[in-house]
């Protein structure tokens, strides 16, 4: 049985790698490359951004040394135009919309377990394995897509998206361990990257300022911060660098009409150029209690209208008690009367019966008792 594991240089895929060989498979790796800085600045004209924003050479470099230490041959591969085409592109004409996309998402939508796998199978691959934490059940005609063991490093949320044939295709090696667990088989078997820190961010942003990276694709357009009620309160550098719920970088204090309890964005109103901001963690505005969502995807079974299911709006937020209604194919309203805090546009809903992710869609309004919020 033939595995091409996708080897992006860090512990997690190179322990994934080591537990495929252990187990008998016929393995190989492959490394993506899915984001040229210097091409992609030059033809939007933006030489500023550096080369060093994502440093894959050295992540493919810590992927040769860990295939050489386990005798696995090492295949490297270029998704940039699949990538631009499907995943940043969305991401830019999310934020242009004034909403907050999940790229990962979309990645593993399009790329990890679509172009990569085209490709496998054109090697000769039975199935692709990733180093994610989550965990696969195939059945005789049906895969299941479960939560991984470690409950803070599942990454289920992020693979919403993926189809039932690719699922079908796909193993998790290390999804019934911790992370701990996985750094010491790094550490026993002394691979190179056994000490290596994770990965944060979105890889063609890395360490660089998010509102400094997206200028250089998005003109931004400063307007008014409002109150609720439309108090004028400081000043925004763009909508699309702001996120519902988010508290830092509001940089609003020092006026008597307020008192000193923390600021946090509440919403956006896109016509007028406003950014809505309250006070309070749990501010009545930042809750809602459904929300509609299209894109919808169902990984095997699809769910029942009103059967009790959780969800999470966000990754490795606590699961949500929701019900479904179905609009069509590919809309459905979700409701949660619990209410919760700062659902956000843009940004996946996740629905689970039990250990099973079934699948998800892409949030686009929300509401509270039938009062549509403005974000």
């Amino acid at each position: 049985m033939k595995v091409i594991l996708g080897l992006s240089g860090g512990v997690d895929s190179s322990v994934a790698l080591k537990l495929l060989k252990d187990q008998g498979y016929d393995v190989e790796a492959m490394f993506m490359r899915n984001w040229d800085s210097a091409t992609n600045n030059d033809i939007l004209g933006n030489p500023d951004i550096s080369d060093d924003v994502c440093p894959q050479e050295k992540d493919f470099q810590d992927a040769q040394k860990v295939c050489e230490e386990l005798g696995i041959k090492l295949h490297r591969i270029d998704f940039i135009e699949e990538y631009w085409d499907t995943v940043f592109t969305y991401f830019l004409n999310e934020y242009k919309s004034g909403r907050t996309p999940n790229p990962d998402i979309m990645c593993n939508k399009y790329i990890k377990f679509n172009a990569f796998l085209k490709y496998a199978s054109t090697l000769g691959a039975d199935y692709i394995a990733m180093g994610h934490y989550a965990r696969v059940r195939h059945e005789n005609d049906k895969s299941y897509l479960l939560r991984g063991v470690d409950s803070n490093k599942d990454q289920t949320y992020f693979l919403c998206q993926i189809s039932q044939e690719q699922l079908r295709h796909s193993l998790f090696p290390v999804g019934h361990l911790t992370k701990p667990e996985v750094r010491k088989i790094a550490k026993d078997a002394n691979l190179w990257t056994a000490e290596k820190k994770d990965s944060t961010g979105i890889c063609f942003i890395g360490e660089r300022n998010f509102h400094q990276f997206l200028k250089n694709y998005l003109p931004s357009k400063p307007g008014k911060m409002v109150t609720v009620d439309g108090k004028v309160v400081g000043d925004h550098d763009g909508l699309m660098y702001y996120t519902i719920g988010q508290r830092k970088g509001l940089c609003i204090g020092g006026s008597n009409e307020f008192d000193s309890a923390a600021w946090f964005v509440c919403g956006k109103d896109l016509e007028k150029n406003e950014l809505i901001v309250g006070q309070g963690h749990d501010s009545i505005y930042l809750i809602s209690d459904n929300c509609f969502a299209s894109n919808v995807n169902w990984i095997c079974d699809k769910p029942i209208e009103g059967k009790a299911y959780t969800a999470k709006f966000r990754y490795r937020q606590a699961d949500n008690d929701v019900t479904l209604k179905f609009i069509d194919d590919d809309h459905i309203q979700v409701f949660y009367p619990k209410g919760v805090r700062a659902v956000t546009p843009g940004q996946a809903v996740v629905i689970y019966d039990g250990e099973i992710c079934m699948g998800g869609a892409i949030i686009d309004s929300v509401y509270y008792k039938d009062e549509r919020r403005k974000y």
